[in-house]
């Protein structure tokens, strides 16, 4: 996976987990989404296959207006994502004011990719100064602000000083990053011992969740184990930057730590939201999978005390960090999402009409569509599906139980297709004389290839070319690391043709596998009907009518492009007590842009169930050529 962490990607963003990691092209000074309601029609929100605007691919600031602001009430959002920090500012009506983003390094060794949080921190603090800078937003605009962030592992010590994660002994070097796959063995060995708290995440533990790593970094680095004095998701640790309170996140404890989120249902009424003693651990789980040491002084070193997502942290920002981010001291900071959930916290209520039918929402699943993507459905009821992470009590929405799919490769698979291809080279020039992205021209590619070849529709070009896309294992619903990619029906052709033609079946196949992920969480208690989708490749038009063909459901696309940001942006609207809860926050914030309804031609169905049951038979002809080359090497 080529991870260039320092190139500065997407029209108002760089790289990031919700922005797929190719493409150069820059583009300045952004003008935001309006906030339109819901049509069908071509629009403002319209995304055209053949638009440049179809992906963003600018540079790193984007900005609403060069004239002067008078909002009163401004709510920030950070989202630190794979390959950059960005921070967005919104008005109390969700509207988008102005942003701006900052690359963050990134290291990467085999199965090993780090990151600094030092790094992070100043990236987070150069992208909210040049967003307030761009929109003409004084610090004490800000009423409250929100962080979301990778599911990436940080380790600190009593200081708050980085403490290595690294093979390479170096200090800056103190976070393993989401994609991270080095624990493959230790997800093995914690989920031979069939804890009962597995049956929250799935059935297992993947390597991409914290337990594999902290257990790789106790067999592996003994004098790093013996340093740290927090471990901490990092969007916790950017609120604990922020605020000086570790306070964790209800999302990113019950979701990749194996908390038990359910043990506080007794809480959820409290008029006023509040911190409370982390009493979800299960001790015998750290126990058994040998880090019974961070049992100790009640959860220390992983979080003694948990708040719903939005409640107020500390006293605010510390006068350090305020002067380090340009904002006032005091200003509240909500305790934090996921980089993926804040999206879903985004999208969610982005309906074409409001439903007041609490059982509404349980028929949707938003896609988060970058680096890789995430799969987040909710329900009433908790709903074990194996395979699939959860059910995670109020990590997302309150009071809901939440479903989490997953694909770890989708956005970086593009990439990979695109980029190991001896086309790619040439296609790139040419992009970069027409002032566009690879994306637009493949899909333009595609368009004429249909024509001249007098396809009856531009998923046939296809026909012969199979894609499993698990070049990075497969989350869900198969839940196997060990999983590879494959490409059926390779050729000698070096054309930008047969490259587009490589690029349009990884697409499909990546959708195929959402298609897999629907099917089995509704064959197992989920009703979804309706997806909505957000992120970099969501700005892909041919990527979403692909899903929605071959899913079969609608896909709603907000008018608001940056739901990431939003989402965050709601949480520090929540801590300023503007809304009284979350749930009434997202409602008032969200909106609706277009609607990609699926093909009605009964010939596009036909095809894509024809490729669908050849994608499934790829994993299993995996299985058996597995077990005799296993059996071969015995």
């Amino acid at each position: 996976m080529n991870m260039k962490g320092k190139e500065i990607l997407g029209k108002g963003r760089t790289r990031s987990d919700t922005t797929p990691l190719l493409g150069k092209h820059k583009q300045q000074h952004q003008q935001p989404h309006p906030k339109n309601r819901f049509h069908s029609s071509p629009s403002a929100c319209s995304h055209s296959i053949s638009s440049p605007l179809f992906l963003e691919m600018a540079a790193a600031i984007s900005s609403a207006s060069s004239s002067p602001t008078s909002h009163c009430n401004v709510f920030l959002g950070v989202d630190v994502g794979t390959g950059s920090a960005r921070a967005g500012l919104f008005d109390e009506e969700g509207k988008l004011l102005g942003s701006a983003s900052s690359p963050i390094q990134i290291w990467k060794e085999g199965d090993c990719i780090e990151q600094s949080s030092t790094d992070i921190w100043h990236a987070v603090c150069s992208a909210v100064k040049a967003a307030c800078s761009l929109a003409k937003i004084d610090g004490e605009q800000v009423k409250g602000i929100g962080f979301a962030a990778t599911c990436s592992l940080v380790a600190v010590d009593a200081d708050g000083s980085p403490v290595t994660v690294s093979w390479s002994g170096d200090s800056r070097r103190n976070i393993i990053v989401w994609m991270d796959h080095r624990a493959v063995k230790q997800a093995e060995k914690i989920n031979s011992r069939n804890s009962p708290v597995l049956q929250y995440c799935g059935g297992s533990v993947s390597p991409e969740m914290e337990p594999p790593k902290l257990l790789w970094v106790k067999e592996n680095l003994q004098e790093s184990w013996s340093m740290v004095f927090r471990w901490m998701d990092l969007s916790d640790w950017l609120s604990y930057r922020a605020t000086g309170d570790d306070t964790r996140s209800l999302c990113t404890t019950v979701c990749k730590w194996t908390y038990l989120g359910h043990a506080h249902m007794q809480h959820i009424n409290e008029k006023d939201s509040r911190d409370m003693e982390a009493c979800g651990w299960d001790d015998d789980f750290w126990e058994e999978i040998g880090l019974g040491d961070l049992v100790e002084g009640h959860h220390a070193k992983i979080g003694r005390s948990v708040a719903f997502p939005g409640h107020a942290l500390g006293s605010g920002l510390t006068p350090t960090a305020a002067k380090e981010l340009g904002l006032v001291a005091g200003t509240p900071v909500g305790t934090s999402l996921i980089d993926a959930h804040a999206g879903g916290v985004g999208v969610m209520e982005s309906l074409p009409e409001k439903e007041n039918d609490n059982e509404a929402i349980c028929h949707r699943m938003v896609l988060v569509c970058g680096t890789s993507t995430c799969h987040m459905a909710v329900s009433r009821d908790k709903l074990f599906i194996p395979g699939v992470w959860g059910p995670f009590w109020s990590a997302m929405i309150p009071e809901y139980w939440l479903t989490e799919g997953g694909q770890s490769a989708t956005g970086a698979l593009l990439d990979y297709i695109i980029e190991s291809h001896v086309a790619s080279p040439r296609l790139a020039n040419h992009a970069a004389s027409q002032k566009t992205s690879l994306f637009h021209l493949l899909n333009n590619i595609l368009e004429s290839m249909m024509r001249e070849l007098q396809c009856p529709f531009i998923a046939a070009l296809t026909e012969d070319t199979h894609v499993l896309p698990d070049f990075h294992g497969n989350r869900s619903p198969i839940a196997d690391p060990k999983a590879k990619g494959v490409v059926f029906g390779l050729t000698l052709d070096p054309s930008e043709q047969q490259l587009a033609r490589l690029y349009l079946a990884a697409v499909q196949a990546i959708a195929y596998g959402t298609r897999h992920i629907v099917e089995h969480c509704n064959a197992n208690g989920h009703k979804i009907d309706t997806l909505l989708a957000c992120g970099g490749l969501s700005k892909n038009a041919l990527f979403i009518q692909e899903h929605a063909d071959i899913i079969g459901c609608p896909i709603i696309l907000p008018c608001e492009s940056e739901s990431v940001l939003l989402g965050a942006a709601i949480l520090g609207a929540v801590a300023a007590k503007k809304y009284t809860c979350l749930s009434e926050a997202l409602k008032a914030l969200n909106a609706a842009g277009q609607v990609i309804h699926p093909s009605t031609d009964s010939r596009v169905k036909k095809y894509h169930d024809a490729k669908y049951c050849i994608f499934r038979e790829l994993y299993q002809q995996q299985l058996s050529q597995r077990s005799i080359m296993a059996q071969a090497l015995a």
